[in-house]
């Protein structure tokens, strides 16, 4: 695995930290209760998928009733990001599988009810992007593009429905826009600018800085790794250490990292010596009979990078 794959995987893997959602949106609703787990062990919908397991902590309430929040949003979008790998009815009828899987079977038609407007409103919502009005600048354009969602929601959802799906990601969108119109505020001076972003800063809630900042922690916290590795720490140590950062899941998923990581570096290794040793054939079928023994056709797309 090259050092870019790693960074990419780090910063993903930055959400098993342990760090929670950022608003609770159950408004009134009785005390919900946890629906029935995700599989840990299945197989991945498409093979971009491997080794994960669905987003979305969906939930039902002790009467029965869905909990529409923004885990809901997340288990669609888990599954829409296959397009490319599956075709949408496809997804469609598996993100209801899923559905059905860890809810009851009132929870799950609603829940499915609701999957159908979020398809509708994302279908919709392309049309609606298309003729936003030019902008004067990146930070007009988004929340030109913001407020359109905001308004186009109405058509598909209740008021309810909208606050509960889409509430989280509003807040991150609109602090991003606010980030924007202050960092392209000619009007202010340096210090001006700095003191407006630590007043956004400050509005944030913890749990939202928390999730903000995962990605940088964690990658922080694998330079002090690679620096106690350099110092002689051996595998357990350094479990002990990331489980002590983060959580012990995220130890574990970060441990299965390395392993992977460990695992490409030996095998590009034995593929270089191999490769020189077929230097003097002229045969193309014999090197690529070697590619096939030790890199997968997938794999084989980054080898350029090493030959």
């Amino acid at each position: 695995m090259d050092t870019n794959a790693k960074l990419l995987r780090l910063g993903a893997l930055a959400a098993v930290a342990g760090i929670g959602l950022y608003f609770a949106l159950t408004h009134g609703e009785a005390p919900a209760v946890q629906a029935k787990p995700a599989d840990p062990n299945y197989f991945a919908f498409v093979p971009s998928m491997t080794g994960t397991r669905p987003d979305g902590d969906v939930r039902q309430t002790a009467a029965d009733k869905l909990t529409v929040n923004a885990e809901l949003a997340y288990l669609f979008d888990y599954y829409l990001a296959g397009l490319g790998e599956k075709p949408l009815e496809a997804i469609r009828v598996e993100i209801g599988r899923e559905l059905d899987r860890r809810l009851s079977a009132a929870p799950a038609a609603e829940a499915k009810r609701l999957l159908d407007a979020y398809l509708a409103y994302k279908r919709a919502l392309v049309d609606v992007e298309r003729g936003l009005p030019a902008a004067q600048d990146l930070a007009q354009g988004a929340r030109q593009r913001l407020e359109a969602m905001q308004r186009l929601r109405r058509s598909y959802f209740s008021d309810a429905e909208a606050e509960g799906l889409f509430s989280a990601s509003d807040a991150y969108d609109l602090d991003a826009v606010a980030r924007l119109e202050v960092n392209g505020d000619k009007r202010l001076n340096d210090a001006q600018r700095k003191e407006r972003i630590a007043a956004l800063d400050a509005k944030l809630p913890q749990q939202v800085r928390d999730e903000r900042d995962a990605p940088a922690r964690v990658l922080k916290l694998e330079e002090a790794v690679a620096k106690a590795r350099g110092q002689g720490l051996g595998d357990n140590e350094i479990y002990r250490m990331r489980a002590a950062a983060l959580s012990p899941e995220a130890a574990a998923r970060l441990a299965d990292v390395d392993r992977e990581e460990a695992d490409w570096h030996r095998r590009i290794a034995a593929y270089q010596v191999q490769r020189q040793q077929l230097a003097g054939a002229s045969d193309p079928a014999s090197l690529q009979k070697l590619r096939d023994s030790i890199f997968s056709a997938d794999e084989q797309k980054r080898l350029g990078a090493y030959e």
